[in-house]
């Protein structure tokens, strides 16, 4: 799963500081709901460090019901598209099921990057439509190792934006 943190406030002493705004937090709440009627739960969370993106994190596991401790990175709030894709990579082989909870337009870049464009047709046409807006969710299917993750590796099985 690749998303983008939900709505934040437009200020901060800085950018690595900005909070979600109460939009935000319901969005980000909404997704986790709707993956939980998914019947999605991931086995690891790699979450930027960044407040926004943490509190997006929290809000979404409370929504979706998961009890499942983040690795909130630093590194993947610097990293440019390529650089988190490589953060992927990394992810240990026993992980059946990734969230990976970023910023833009890296996330989008990565949505992009692992689509192998023949997955759900609503799916792709939201993702192709609508952009990666803030609360996007897209969710793949990835069948190669982490550590053999390539672009074009995952066919996109659902896209979620909230009405926010």
């Amino acid at each position: 799963m690749v998303m983008r943190h939900a709505k934040a406030e437009a200020t901060a002493a800085t950018d690595h500081d900005r909070a979600l705004a109460a939009r935000g937090r319901a969005d980000a709440a909404a997704a986790g709901r709707w993956l939980d009627a998914q019947g999605i739960r991931p086995d690891a969370a790699l979450v930027s460090d960044a407040r926004r993106t943490v509190q997006t994190w929290e809000e979404l596991a409370l929504g979706a019901g998961w009890d499942l401790e983040a690795d909130f990175s630093a590194a993947l709030y610097a990293a440019g598209g390529d650089s988190a894709f490589d953060l992927l990579r990394d992810t240990e082989a026993s992980v059946g099921c990734l969230v990976v909870v970023g910023h833009n337009p890296t996330m989008a870049y990565l949505a992009e990057l692992i689509d192998d464009g023949d997955g759900d047709a609503d799916a792709t046409t939201g993702l192709v439509t609508r952009g990666f807006p803030t609360a996007a969710l897209a969710v793949f299917a990835v069948s190669a190792p982490w550590s053999d993750l390539g672009p074009g590796a995952g066919r996109l099985e659902a896209f979620h934006v909230g009405d926010g």
